[in-house]
Formats: structure tokens, C-alpha cells, sequence
């Protein structure tokens, strides 16, 4: 099966980066069966190559960042029965079709985007970006990983990492270093995206 992930960029290193840190964060997480992780650099063209293995009868899932808060009727009821995709039709900017054939368990989304996920273990922040790192610069522990707007995500990493010795966060440089290393378990737990997008994955790899 082939996911394909928003993220990576234009350059070949970076989206080998993210490949990397896609791969250790699922293996982490459990899955002893792994898919194929395309790194697809920007989210439209992420879609894009979704729609086209699944037109091609491939098997696939599609990871983006939902880029916004989500709408209370988007995840109703159990976590199986939510609706990502209505989710992407409606946001500005994306207005994507869900593909004839696609599931919406087929299609997941990191909320808002990656970085949240960085949020839910402060712990390996600290060891990553070592001395000078300033842990009381991340919103509160107490708020949902989820509930934290990506701008408010992406200004208080660079503040918590801006003297820290790895230098000031930048999502070239650091981010799926960081993906890499942190502990999906503690994701899983703040984030029921996450979940939502584990557990699934799971299920599909071993079936």
C-alpha cells in the first residue's frame, strides 16, 4: 500500500527526510507491516497522486494536514464514522473532491498540521534541541494538542527553540528529525487524529 503524505518540499534530501521520519514514527507506533511513504511535497499534489492510484485501483491512503480547525460535524460519533473529507471540500483553498472509489478511512489528517503532533512529547523537544530550549515558551500543557491553531504551533516552537544549541525551529531543517524521534505512543494519546490515522493504518497493513 502507498501512503501518501503531505510534506518534503522540491528537494530530494527533504523528502527523503520525510520518508525517514514517516517510517520510524509508524514503526514506533506498532506497525509491523509498513506501507510505502511517498513524500509528495505540497498537499494539492498529495491529493493528486491519492486520486491517481486510486483511480489506477491502487491501494492508498492520503495524510495532510487539515490546516484548520474542523467543524463540529466532521468527527461525530466514533472515530471510523468521521468525515475528512467533507472537511476538504469545504476549506478554502483545498475544495477537493473526495475521489470516486476513496473511503473515508482512506484519508486522514494531521491537526492542524505536523507540528501539533511535536507538541505531545515536550520531553524529546528538550533532549532534541538541548540547551537553550525553553520549554515554558509551548502553550500550555493542559490545552488538546489539537486545539492549538498552527500559527500559535509554528511561533511558539521557533520562540521555545530560538537559543536553543540545534537554533531557532525551521521545518526544513528540523521537522521530521524531530518526527523521527518522538514517541508515537504519547501522540496517539493527545491526538485522536493521530489515533484515528494509526489504528487504521494498522488494521489495513495486516489485513
Amino acid at each position: 500500500m502507498k501512503l501518501f503524505v503531505e510534506g518534503g518540499g522540491d528537494a530530494n534530501a527533504l523528502r527523503s527526510a520525510c520518508r525517514e521520519g514517516f517510517t520510524r514514527f509508524i514503526t514506533k507506533a506498532g506497525n509491523r507491516n509498513r506501507p510505502r511513504i511517498v513524500a509528495c511535497g505540497s498537499r494539492s499534489d498529495a491529493y493528486d497522486s491519492f486520486c491517481t492510484a486510486i483511480n489506477n485501483g491502487e491501494q492508498a491512503m492520503l495524510l495532510v494536514d487539515s490546516e484548520t480547525a474542523l467543524a463540529a460535524h466532521v468527527q461525530q460519533g466514533k472515530p471510523e464514522n468521521w468525515k475528512p473529507w467533507a472537511h476538504l471540500k469545504q476549506r478554502r483553498g483545498d475544495e477537493w473532491a473526495k475521489p470516486k472509489g476513496a473511503q473515508e478511512n482512506q484519508c486522514h489528517l494531521m491537526v492542524e498540521c505536523m507540528e501539533n503532533w511535536l507538541l505531545a512529547d515536550r520531553a524529546t523537544l528538550a533532549r532534541f534541541f538541548d540547551q537553550g530550549f525553553r520549554a515554558a515558551a509551548l502553550p500550555a500543557e493542559i490545552r488538546s494538542i489539537e486545539s492549538i491553531d498552527k500559527t500559535q504551533v509554528y511561533s511558539a516552537l521557533k520562540e521555545a527553540t530560538r537559543n536553543s544549541r540545534k537554533g531557532q525551529y525551521g521545518k526544513g531543517d528540523h521537522s521530521f528529525k524531530v518526527l523521527a524521534e518522538i514517541d508515537p505512543g504519547k501522540v496517539i494519546s493527545a491526538s485522536p487524529w493521530a489515533a484515528r490515522f494509526i489504528k487504521q493504518l494498522k488494521k489495513t497493513m495486516d489485513s
